[in-house]
């Protein structure tokens, strides 16, 4: 696989430097969930990051927001739904960009309710276009970002439970990070995003000159950001 250009190092190295206060100032329980919960900010340099690309792409500053109140798109299913990031102009929804991390010490569970939540959002809003909601828009760009904790479990094979019908054989002994390379590409062949990215990190390596590396190159941090910017630099707006 090509040497990636570690376009997300200071993403990266910002995540581990926030998650690092917030475990430091809860006991470890405690600080599991709350990392949960604040995990938008642990993630805030990647937004940083894919804001700059745009900007230098020839994106106006003010078609680029980043969460909070200006980043509320309508749903099909809800009324609304808070993205991490979008690019929008009056009359065109170019992008839409989720961010997630998954970071130990369980990740049986939360691996299905993260395949579960990418998979409803898209296809809520996939079918709020169909339905108008975005007025005269193109087909958006939609986007999605996962960071990973590289540690011995998410690597180790994990057993599935077949009491009824199999499994589809790739999934058969696939360890964590080899299901979510899955679901990722699958995502984007069934045209549910048009282009995800999956990162591997641990906190012993934060501060390296590399410190994330990509187990796919169809799933590459490139590849991402090439997508993300062909779709909204001004001479590609329909």
């Amino acid at each position: 696989m090509p040497e990636s250009t570690l376009d997300f190092r200071n993403a990266v190295a910002h995540f581990w430097e926030r998650r690092g206060r917030a475990t430091a100032a809860e006991d470890v329980a405690y600080a599991g969930r709350r990392a949960e919960v604040v995990g938008g900010k642990q993630l805030d340099g990647f937004l940083y990051t894919l804001r700059e690309k745009l900007i230098s792409a020839g994106v106006s500053e003010s078609h680029i927001h980043i969460r909070r109140t200006l980043t509320y798109l309508p749903g099909f299913f809800r009324p609304t739904k808070m993205w991490d990031l979008i690019v929008a102009t009056d009359s065109d929804l170019c992008a839409v960009v989720e961010l997630k991390a998954h970071i130990g010490p369980s990740f049986g569970n939360n691996a299905n309710n993260r395949a579960e939540e990418a998979i409803g959002n898209a296809t809520d809003l996939w079918q709020a276009y169909r339905e108008g909601a975005f007025a005269d828009s193109s087909e958006p760009w939609l986007g999605y970002l996962l960071l990973l904790e590289d540690c011995e479990e998410v690597r180790r094979s994990v057993a599935v439970r077949e009491p009824h019908f199999d499994v589809f054989p790739e999934f058969k002994s696939a360890s964590y990070e080899q299901r979510y390379e899955i679901l990722l590409r699958k995502l984007v062949r069934e045209r549910l995003y048009s282009s995800a990215c999956l990162l591997l990190s641990d906190s012993d390596h934060a501060g390296d000159t590399k410190n994330y590396h990509e187990p796919a190159t169809d799933l590459s941090a490139d590849r991402f950001i090439a997508g993300l910017l062909r779709r909204c630099t001004p001479v590609n707006h329909r």
